[in-house]
C-alpha cells in the first residue's frame, strides 16, 4: 500500500509541484490549503503517514497548527517548509513536535529524504509504543490489525469478554494471533498492567507439568534445591495465559479443574493450598468436544474452560486484512533491520492476498521478514517473495566454477555460459553467438531496471551508477518514455 503525505500550504502551485515529486516516487498525496483543514483531515483519518506543513501561512500559522496537533495527540511524523531558513524558525518547529525542515524551494532529492526520514521516524516511535504496551501489558483491540468483519466479531466478544472475569477459550489455527487476541482481553480488562503469563501446555516436559504450573518446595523431588513458585503464583493478580491447552495429561487436567473451581493450587511438596487470584484465557487449536468423545480431555474440564468461546479467524477468511498486516509488517521490519522499503508493488500484494497461507498470520510475518532482509529496491517485488510466487530474483551472473576446469567439461562451460548470457534478462551476444552494440545492450538495461524497480526513477538511476538527468536523457533517447509513464 503507498503511503499518504498530506500536504499543507497555502499557495497551490508549491502543493503541485510537492504532489509531482511524491507521485513520481510511488506516494499518495491529500491537500490542505490552511492550518485548520489538515487538522481536520489528520483527526479525522488516521491513514495520513506524514505531513508536509507549510511555516508561514495566512490565519493559524504553521507552528500554531503543529501545536494544536500534538496537543490533540495526533504523532503523525511532520516535516515544515519555508521560505526563510532562521536558526530561530527552525529551532522552534522542532521543539514543537517537527520532525525535519526543508527550504523552498528545495530540490526534488531533498523533499524525499526528508519524507523518507519522517516516515522512517514514524514507525520507529509506532514500533516503540507497541513494544511498551506488549511489556507493560497493556496491548489493547486497537492493536489488532484488521477490519474484516471476521475480526470486528473478536473484537466485540474479546470487549465484552474484558469487562469481567469470565474464561475465556479462544479457538483457532494454529499461527492465526491467539495470543495477540488474549493480550488485547488483559489490556482491556480491569487487569491491564498486571502479570501477563502465557504457557505452551503443549510444550512442557510430562515429567515436569505439575511443577511448572504449580510450583513446588526445596527437596520435595530430586533436583529441587530451591523453591519455584510457578506459572499460577506468577500470574497472581493477573492473566494466566494456557496455549493448547488440549495438550495437558489427563492427571493434570484434574488439578488444573481443581485451582480453577477453589482459587487455589497445591505446590509439589507443600503442606498446605496456597490462594492466587487468576484470570484463566485458554487457546486450543484442536477440537475439544471432539477430545472429550474420545476420551483424551475431561469433560467437566471443557465446561469449566469453554464458558465463553472466542473463534479467531483463520487468514484465507479474512483475505481483505491482508494489505494491512504487511503494512504492518514491512513497518516493523524495517525498524528491526534498518532497511528502507516504502511498501508491496501492486502485483506483489495481489498475489499476497490470492494465496491460501496454511501458516496464517505467522507464516505471512516470516514470509515478509525474509522479503525485507533480502530486498533491495523500495517496493518488494513478486519474486522477493519466491516461496509463494515460484519467482526468483533476476541474476545477470552465473555462479563461479569451484575449481579449475579443462577439455571437453570446459567446453561444455562454455556453451553453458553462452546459453545462460542467451538466456539473461539483458542479452548480450545476438543470434549468431557475437557481442550485440552497446547502445543495444544499454537501451535493454534501462528497459529492464525500470521494469524491475516498478518505474521509481530515483532507484533506477541509482542502482545503474548515474544521475537522473542523465537517465531521463537516455530514456528519451532510447525512446522508453511511454514504460516509464506506464510504470508510474
Amino acid at each position: 500500500m503507498a503511503k499518504t503525505i498530506l500536504i499543507c500550504d497555502d499557495d497551490p502551485t508549491q502543493r503541485r509541484l510537492i504532489q509531482a515529486v511524491l507521485e513520481r516516487e510511488g506516494f499518495s498525496v491529500m491537500h490542505a490549503e490552511n492550518g485548520a483543514q489538515a487538522i481536520d483531515r489528520l483527526t479525522q483519518n488516521s491513514g495520513i503517514d506524514a505531513v508536509i506543513l507549510d511555516l508561514v501561512m495566512p490565519g493559524q500559522s504553521g507552528i500554531e497548527t503543529l501545536k494544536e496537533l500534538r496537543a490533540s495527540g495526533v504523532r503523525t511524523p511532520v516535516v515544515v517548509l519555508t521560505a526563510s531558513g532562521g536558526i530561530d524558525t527552525v529551532v522552534k518547529a522542532m521543539q514543537a513536535g517537527a520532525q525535519d525542515f526543508f527550504i523552498k524551494p528545495a530540490s526534488p532529492e531533498r523533499i524525499l529524504v526528508s519524507v523518507r526520514n519522517a516516515l522512517q521516524m514514524g514507525d520507529l516511535s509506532a514500533e516503540v509504543q507497541r513494544l511498551q504496551k506488549r511489556t507493560t501489558n497493556r496491548t489493547s483491540f486497537d492493536d489488532l490489525i484488521g477490519s474484516s468483519p471476521a475480526m470486528q466479531m473478536v473484537r466485540r466478544l474479546g470487549e465484552r469478554a474484558a469487562k469481567s472475569n469470565i474464561p475465556v477459550l479462544i479457538l483457532g489455527e494454529s499461527g492465526v494471533g491467539k495470543e495477540l487476541i488474549a493480550r488485547a482481553i488483559q489490556g482491556s480488562s480491569d487487569r491491564a498492567g498486571k502479570p501477563f503469563v502465557a504457557v505452551n501446555c503443549g510444550a512442557l516436559p510430562e515429567n515436569l507439568v505439575e511443577s511448572i504450573l504449580f510450583g513446588h518446595e526445596k527437596g520435595s523431588f530430586t533436583g529441587a534445591s530451591d523453591k519455584h513458585l510457578g506459572k499460577f503464583q506468577e500470574a497472581n493478580g493477573g492473566t494466566l495465559f494456557l496455549d493448547e491447552v488440549g495438550e495437558l495429561p489427563l492427571d493434570m487436567q484434574v488439578k488444573l479443574l481443581r485451582a480453577l473451581q477453589e482459587g487455589e493450587i497445591d505446590p509439589v511438596g507443600s503442606k498446605r493450598p496456597v490462594k492466587v487470584d487468576v484470570r484463566i484465557i485458554s487457546a486450543t487449536n484442536r477440537n475439544l468436544a471432539d477430545q472429550v468423545r474420545a476420551g483424551a480431555f475431561r469433560e467437566d474440564l471443557f465446561y469449566r474452560l469453554n464458558v465463553f468461546p472466542v473463534e479467531a479467524p483463520s487468514l484465507r477468511d479474512r483475505r481483505e486484512d491482508i494489505p494491512a498486516l504487511v503494512e504492518h509488517f514491512v513497518r516493523r521490519f524495517n525498524v528491526e533491520e534498518g532497511k528502507r522499503v516504502t511498501g508491496v508493488s501492486s502485483e506483489a500484494m495481489q498475489m499476497l492476498a490470492a494465496y491460501d497461507w496454511p501458516g496464517n498470520v505467522r507464516q505471512l510475518e516470516n514470509t515478509v521478514y525474509r522479503a525485507i532482509v533480502l530486498a533491495d529496491s523500495p517496493y518488494l517485488q513478486p519474486f522477493d517473495f519466491p516461496a509463494i510466487s515460484g519467482v526468483s530474483a533476476p541474476l545477470i551472473a552465473t555462479a563461479p566454477s569451484d575449481g579449475p576446469v579443462n577439455g571437453r567439461a570446459a567446453i561444455e562451460a562454455h556453451h553453458d555460459a553462452l546459453n545462460a548470457l542467451q538466456d539473461a534478462p539483458v542479452r548480450i551476444l545476438d543470434d549468431s553467438g557475437h557481442l550485440r552494440k552497446l547502445e543495444e545492450i544499454e537501451r535493454d538495461l534501462i528497459e529492464h531496471a525500470i521494469s524491475v524497480y516498478a518505474g521509481h526513477m530515483s532507484e533506477v538511476a541509482r542502482r545503474l551508477g548515474i544521475g537522473r538527468s542523465t537517465l531521463y536523457r537516455k530514456v528519451r533517447d532510447c525512446g522508453l518514455e511511454g514504460m516509464v509513464k506506464e510504470a508510474g
